[in-house]
C-alpha cells in the first residue's frame, strides 16, 4: 500500500514538472531579473593590468619526448630583435615571455634605414606551446571555427609606429613572420610588451614546506590556468570560448574558494546566470558579455543541477545568505526537471531525457550516461536540501529527501 501511493505520488510529481517546465507564456523570474542584473554589474571586477617584457628569443625544435612532440630551445636575447633589422633572413622569430599570460600584446617599429616607401606586413602567431607554432594552422582541418586560431596580420603604413593587437589573446610564445616590405627601407622592433589581465588580486599561502615537488607544480599549474580564466566572469578558457558556462563556474569557483578567494566574482556570475534565465525558469549553460550581457539558449540538464551546487558551496564559504535567499527560486526550479524524469521507481528515464536535453557529463559519442544521470540526479537533490537547510527553505521542498532516496 505505501509503496503504491509512493509511486503515485512520484507519478504526480513528475506530472506536475513537465506541466512546469512546458509552460512559457509567462515569465517567472519577471519581477526579480532586473534587480538580479544589476546585483552581477555591481559586482563586475575591474580587471588587474600587468605590463610584462619578453624573457628571451627560442628556437622549435622536434623532441619525441617533449609535450606534442616540440620544445622551445633559448636561441639568444631580447635585445637582439630590437637590434636588427627584420627582414626575410629572421622572419619566424620566437619571443618567449616566460609565462602564459592573457590580455594585448602592442609592439612599436622603428625605421632603421632609409625612409618607408611602401606599406610592410607582418604576421604574428601567438601559442600557449611550442607544437601550436611549429605546426601549420592551413589547411585547416577542424570543426570549430579557424578564427579561433591566434594569427594576426598587420599592414603598417607609416613608421614609427606603435601597434596593440585589437585581439586578446592568451599565450607564452609570439611567432613574429615578415610578409613584405620594400626592398630599399629597413624597419626593426623598438619594443615589445604585453599587458595581461585578470581579476586575481590575491596571492594564495605556498603549500607546506613538506609538499613533493609534483604536487608543487601540479599547484603551480592549476592556479596560474584558473588566474587566467578569471576575467570578468570565470571563463571556459580565456583562449577559447571566452565565456561563462555553468559546468565551468562550478569547478572554478570551488577552486577559488580555496586559493584566491576573489567570491565577489562567483557573486557575479550566479546573478548573471539567473537574470539571463529562460522563461520559464530553467538555466542556459552558457552566456556572453558583449556586447551587453546575453544567453546562449544552451539548455545542458547536469549543468542546471551544477548551479545549484555551487550556490551552496558559495553560501557554505562565504556565509551570504543574502544571495543565497536572492537566488533560491532558481535553484529550487532547476528540481523541476529531475521531477519530471524521475520514474515510479526512482530511477532516471536516460532515454526520454536524451531526446529533450542534452545530457552532457562527457563528449564521447554513444556514451551511456544512465549512471551518471542517476548520481548527478542524486546529487542535485542532495545538494539543493542542503543549501535549503543553510536559508532555512526546507519546508519548500519536503518531498526532496524521500525522492532522492527512492
Amino acid at each position: 500500500m505505501i509503496t503504491n501511493l509512493r509511486k503515485t505520488a512520484v507519478a504526480l510529481i513528475g506530472t506536475l514538472a513537465l506541466l512546469s517546465l512546458r509552460t512559457h507564456a509567462q515569465d517567472i523570474y519577471a519581477p526579480y531579473r532586473k534587480a538580479w542584473l544589476e546585483k552581477a554589474e555591481q559586482y563586475k571586477p575591474v580587471l588587474t593590468q600587468t605590463i610584462k617584457q619578453p624573457v628571451g628569443i627560442v628556437k622549435l625544435e622536434k623532441d619525441a619526448a617533449a609535450f606534442q612532440g616540440w620544445k622551445a630551445v633559448k636561441a639568444g636575447s631580447v635585445d637582439q630583435l630590437y637590434k636588427a633589422s627584420f627582414n626575410r633572413k629572421n622572419s619566424g622569430i620566437v619571443v618567449d615571455f616566460g609565462e602564459h599570460l592573457t590580455g594585448y600584446c602592442t609592439f612599436t617599429l622603428a625605421t632603421r634605414r632609409n625612409a618607408m616607401d611602401a606599406p610592410l606586413r607582418l604576421k604574428l602567431t601567438f601559442g600557449e606551446v611550442p607544437a601550436e607554432l611549429a605546426t601549420p594552422f592551413d589547411p585547416y582541418p577542424g570543426s570549430l571555427s579557424r578564427a579561433w586560431l591566434q594569427d594576426e596580420v598587420v599592414t603598417v603604413t607609416v613608421l614609427p609606429a606603435t601597434i596593440t593587437i585589437p585581439r586578446r589573446v592568451a599565450f607564452r610564445y609570439v611567432k613574429i613572420d615578415f610578409i613584405g616590405s620594400s626592398n630599399s627601407h629597413e624597419f626593426g622592433f623598438a619594443d615589445i610588451q604585453f599587458k595581461a589581465q585578470t581579476s586575481v588580486t590575491a596571492t594564495p599561502p605556498p603549500l607546506a614546506a613538506t609538499a613533493s615537488p609534483l604536487i608543487k607544480d601540479i599547484d603551480r599549474v592549476g592556479l596560474t590556468t584558473l588566474k587566467e580564466c578569471m576575467q570578468t566572469v570565470y571563463e571556459d578558457g580565456p583562449k577559447r570560448d571566452q565565456r561563462l558556462w555553468i559546468g565551468d563556474l562550478y569547478l572554478e569557483s570551488l577552486a577559488n574558494i580555496y586559493s584566491f578567494k576573489n567570491h565577489d566574482l562567483t557573486k557575479r556570475c550566479l546573478y548573471l546566470l539567473a537574470g539571463l534565465s529562460n522563461p520559464d525558469g530553467i538555466l542556459n549553460a552558457d552566456l556572453f558579455e558583449q556586447p551587453t550581457p546575453h544567453a546562449h539558449q544552451t539548455r545542458l540538464l547536469d549543468y542546471c543541477y551544477l548551479y545549484n551546487v555551487a550556490l551552496k558551496e558559495y553560501v557554505e564559504a562565504t556565509g551570504d545568505k543574502q544571495t543565497g535567499l536572492d537566488l533560491w527560486p532558481v535553484a529550487k526550479k532547476q528540481l523541476d526537471i529531475v521531477k519530471h524524469f524521475a520514474g515510479a521507481d526512482g530511477m532516471m528515464d536516460y532515454q526520454k531525457a536524451g531526446k529533450e536535453w542534452w545530457v552532457f557529463f562527457d563528449w564521447k559519442d554513444g556514451l551511456d550516461k544512465q549512471a551518471p544521470l542517476q548520481g548527478a540526479s542524486i546529487s542535485a537533490l542532495n545538494q539543493t536540501y542542503a543549501l535549503a537547510k543553510l536559508l532555512g527553505k526546507e519546508s519548500e521542498i519536503t518531498d526532496v529527501p524521500a525522492l532522492s532516496k527512492n
